[in-house]
């Protein structure tokens, strides 16, 4: 039986990344709403919306697609967050979590994308 897309570890990591996101752009000053809070939250909750979108397309090809349309969504967090920290808007000990889970979730990412292509 197929597992769901909320029972892979991969879209639990990104689900945790995404409410972490939330949080913390909670402290942006309230003029970036509408810009640089707006464009780390989107970018974010894309990596586990893209995970079970295409868990939920079938095949492994489709799956895979979603892979790396997910690996994109996680490096532009990434961006976003670099921008961040260079406006001051993360705290040094809150970027230091935020760019380990981005490492991981990544590695993630690439791992699981390599072993479906393995099977097409």
């Amino acid at each position: 039986m197929k597992t769901s897309f909320n029972g892979l570890e991969v879209w639990k990591e990104a689900f945790e990344f995404t409410i972490e996101i939330y949080r913390i752009t909670g402290k942006f000053p309230k003029e970036e709403k509408y810009a640089l809070t707006s464009q780390l939250k989107r970018s974010a909750s894309s990596v586990p919306a893209n995970i079970a979108e295409g868990r939920g397309r079938g095949g492994s090809k489709e799956f895979c697609r979603f892979l790396y349309i997910a690996r994109g969504s996680l490096e532009e967090s990434k961006s976003h967050l670099l921008l961040a920290k260079g406006l001051g808007y993360i705290d040094e000990s809150d970027i230091i979590g935020l760019e380990e889970k981005t490492e991981r979730l990544g590695a993630m990412l690439n791992n699981l994308i390599v072993r479906l292509q393995k099977s097409i």
